[in-house]
């Protein structure tokens, strides 16, 4: 498969893996939906990475097939497009993206789908897709005004351009960079950590910021004050709790 999982240790990988830059064709955007579901669904898997592996993460879409669509058919495909990278998005657990080399068009909206992205040094991100006459349609006009603001977005989709890895940590598109070599090391650390946190309150929190995110603040307080409630009925705080009233805080461990 073009894209495939590997589960080790309560964190998944999901790997793109379609040499040489990873395009995104219509395959591997229905395998990362599907890949998005079952590891929203496994217990066994409690943090996710994004990965394209050493040399790059994926240079975008398959241009030679998305070419051969008139506009009745991307019309047909536009809504599986999105809703295969939203899928990525909606995984209710830490997701990390190790970007390595190129994460352009389709590879950077891919990116902006998790949670945390870690960056190897050499690593070039943007959203080229109005130098093909077209923007982005995989969520990128979205998700990248909301994580760097309208105008750094503007400016990206507008020109085209691609960002190095110091220009993006420095406007928000990256929250790490670290020598190429090393980013699935640090991805993995990442994702590791958050493995053996409480599984629920995690899932609470990425929520009531992914869905706050969305709406007016009265709103984005109600969601926060209802899961923050719900969270007292689970194991998990009672776990917590005990552990910081018996043994001090950062001891907890949860199953």
């Amino acid at each position: 498969m073009s894209v495939h999982l590997e589960v080790s240790d309560g964190v998944g990988t999901i790997r793109l893996d379609r040499p040489p830059m990873n395009a995104l064709d219509i395959a591997c955007q229905d395998r990362l939906g599907e890949l998005a579901a079952e590891v929203t669904e496994r217990d066994d898997v409690r943090a996710v990475i994004l990965y394209g592996g050493e040399k790059v993460f994926a240079a975008g879409a398959d241009i030679k097939e998305m070419e051969l669509l008139d506009h009745a058919g991307m019309v047909r495909r536009s809504r599986p497009l999105q809703e295969a990278f939203t899928a990525v998005a909606r995984i209710p657990k830490p997701v990390v993206a190790a970007v390595t080399g190129y994460a352009l068009g389709g590879g950077c909206e891919l990116a902006l789908c998790a949670d945390y992205r870690i960056a190897g040094d050499q690593a070039r991100l943007g959203q080229p897709e109005i130098l093909l006459g077209l923007i982005p349609g995989a969520g990128g006009t979205q998700r990248l005004s909301r994580l760097v603001g309208p105008s750094r977005a503007k400016d990206l989709i507008f020109t085209g351009r691609t960002v190095k890895a110091d220009e993006a940590l420095r406007i928000g598109l990256v929250d790490l960079v670290v020598p190429a070599a090393e980013v699935y090391e640090h991805a993995r650390a990442w994702a590791a950590r958050l493995a053996k946190g409480p599984a629920l309150a995690l899932r609470a929190a990425k929520e009531s910021v992914d869905q706050g995110l969305e709406t007016d603040l009265d709103t984005g307080l109600t969601i926060e004050r209802t899961w923050f409630a719900g969270l007292f009925a689970t194991e998990d705080r009672e776990r917590g709790m005990r552990s910081f009233v018996e043994e001090g805080p950062g001891r907890a461990t949860f199953l």
